[in-house]
């Protein structure tokens, strides 16, 4: 296995298992919505729950990046993740499902943290752009995940027996990739200030301030379709539930074709142009499926929402890491707080406006967040 393993495909085996996990909550979010007997405005708020677990989570996750090493506190984040998934499908009620996401918001926003300041050093130590095609990962293993979820949806499978079986097969198949990176990361730098308590929010400062909310802009869209995909399809454009979980699938597949080349772009091209190419992609994918409204518009518009947003995150992270100013567990720790706090929080708003107008419309104002991307595309060739 050692001999196997490069600093590469270790951290790509975070990312894929994280990716997994997230692509199977999403193809059963209308199971769990189902279970509970959950509105879309009332489901909404539990997803807000569940993203001030991962907003909770960055700051202490960043500090122990930077203090541990990010390798393993990515091992022991993956292991936290693994069992708050299961843990969904036991929820007892209302209550339970509660607690139970603020964990699993909270495992998967801290892996988020240390999986990102992990993938950065990979960068660094191998100096050219490859956090794109790491990330690529995360998509193959949330595009891996959302159609196995169609498959367990198809053969009746109930959510607790679906993420018991997802989370045995990416423990037995990725997390030993992950720790076999443990023994050989970087020795993390000494710190040369007091030691202080960790702030309760992490938040991006100085030139990092635009790079944070560029992310959340991007962020809102890609969270968007991990938790509502499914429901657009099945409610807007009538498709069944086994179906309707293949469009994160498509999603997710796009993000893994486009992040696996899109670092030669970057290269010949610049984060400003690939940028702004990427986000109005997004923007023409979601004027597709919203404006059209059929299943197979929707599809289509979905693969074009996901090659758009394949490079965004990836880009904001990447100039984060580049800051001399803040470390780069920290750096991406406050950038995180914007970006992945908008995947987990900006899903609310999509429950309470399509609650309180249609989810059409919600998914119509994220086109228009896309173009706002797009215009906000030359902070990334700031000079740190």
């Amino acid at each position: 296995m050692t001999s196997f393993l490069t600093p590469w495909r270790s951290a790509a085996a975070a990312f894929a298992l994280n990716g997994m996990l997230i692509g199977s909550w999403a193809a059963r979010v209308p199971a769990v919505m189902q279970t509970h007997e959950l509105s879309n405005g009332r489901f909404g708020l539990y997803l807000l729950v569940m993203g001030i677990g991962a907003l909770l989570s960055f700051p202490l996750a960043g500090r122990l990046s930077d203090r541990l090493g990010a390798a393993r506190v990515t091992s022991w984040c993956a292991l936290a993740y693994l069992a708050t998934l299961v843990l969904i499908g036991l929820a007892p009620g209302p209550w339970g499902l509660a607690v139970i996401l603020a964990l699993f918001g909270a495992s998967h926003g801290s892996m988020d943290v240390t999986m990102n300041a992990w993938a950065t050093e990979v960068e660094k130590q191998m100096g050219r752009s490859v956090l794109s095609s790491i990330h690529a990962m995360w998509s193959f293993g949330a595009g891996a995940g959302a159609a196995l979820g169609f498959g367990a949806t198809a053969l009746g499978l109930s959510v607790a027996a679906h993420f018991a079986l997802v989370s045995a097969l990416a423990l037995a198949s990725l997390w030993p990739m992950m720790r076999g990176a443990v023994g050989v990361r970087r020795t993390p730098a000494p710190e040369t200030g007091p030691r202080r308590r960790p702030p309760v929010f992490a938040v991006p400062r100085g030139a990092l301030v635009p790079v944070g909310i560029f992310a959340l802009a991007a962020g809102l869209g890609e969270g968007a379709m991990a938790d509502w995909s499914a429901v657009f399809l099945h409610e807007v454009t009538g498709m069944a539930e086994a179906p309707a979980a293949l469009g994160y699938a498509l999603f997710a597949l796009a993000m893994v074709a486009m992040r696996l080349v899109v670092d030669r772009l970057i290269t010949r091209a610049g984060p400003v142009i690939v940028a702004r190419a990427s986000a109005l992609t997004a923007a023409l994918g979601l004027a597709l499926a919203v404006g059209v409204a059929t299943g197979p518009a929707a599809l289509l518009g979905f693969v074009l929402t996901g090659l758009g947003y394949a490079a965004l995150i990836p880009l904001a992270f990447s100039r984060a890491a580049a800051d001399p100013e803040v470390p780069t567990g920290q750096a991406i720790a406050g950038v995180s707080t914007l970006g992945y706090g908008a995947m987990l929080l900006g899903p609310t708003l999509i429950g309470q406006i399509s609650e309180w107008a249609s989810l059409r419309l919600a998914f119509g104002l994220l086109g228009g967040v896309a173009l706002c991307v797009a215009a906000m595309a030359p902070i990334l060739s700031r000079k740190p």
